[in-house]
């Protein structure tokens, strides 16, 4: 069973990047994997196959492809992380994956907020890629594998 913590918006764009280059059914074909309507990912208007999406994306992220015997059960995880980086994701049943429910709280009394806090969330940052095999190139800049 493959972890898909690794895997950021970056490789997700690459995966979905190729897909469009090669056509749907040669993506497929290529990495092994059958054409399914059941899990999707939604990127600029367009429907994608999510298991071959989220493995070819996990080789971009690790090196090595989740295969579908890897992504079986764990379609839900992977589609947690997908919303996690941005991407809509439907589910079998044609529905969007919804986010977790929160529990209901009690209200609370608070003393009035002297300035609105503003956010310390920084942007994803965007690891380099070799040119080359499309591999996260390691701290010294230069790729293992082509170098």
């Amino acid at each position: 069973m493959a972890t898909f913590s690794s895997v950021a918006r970056q490789h997700v764009l690459q995966a979905i990047e190729e897909y469009d280059r090669r056509g749907g059914d040669d993506f497929l074909a290529v990495y092994g994997f059958v054409p399914q309507d059941e899990w999707t990912v939604q990127h600029e208007g367009r429907d994608y196959d999510l298991p071959a999406v989220v493995g070819v994306a996990h080789r971009f992220a690790t090196g090595r492809i989740a295969t579908p015997d890897d992504l079986s059960g764990s379609l839900s995880s992977a589609a947690a992380i997908l919303r996690k980086r941005g991407f809509e994701v439907t589910q079998p049943g044609g529905g969007p994956v919804a986010a977790p429910a929160r529990a209901a709280r009690a209200p609370q009394r608070r003393a009035p907020a002297a300035k609105p806090r503003r956010s310390s969330a920084e942007p994803e940052r965007v690891a380099p890629v070799c040119p080359t095999c499309h591999m996260t190139l390691a701290g010294t800049g230069n790729c293992d594998y082509c170098a």
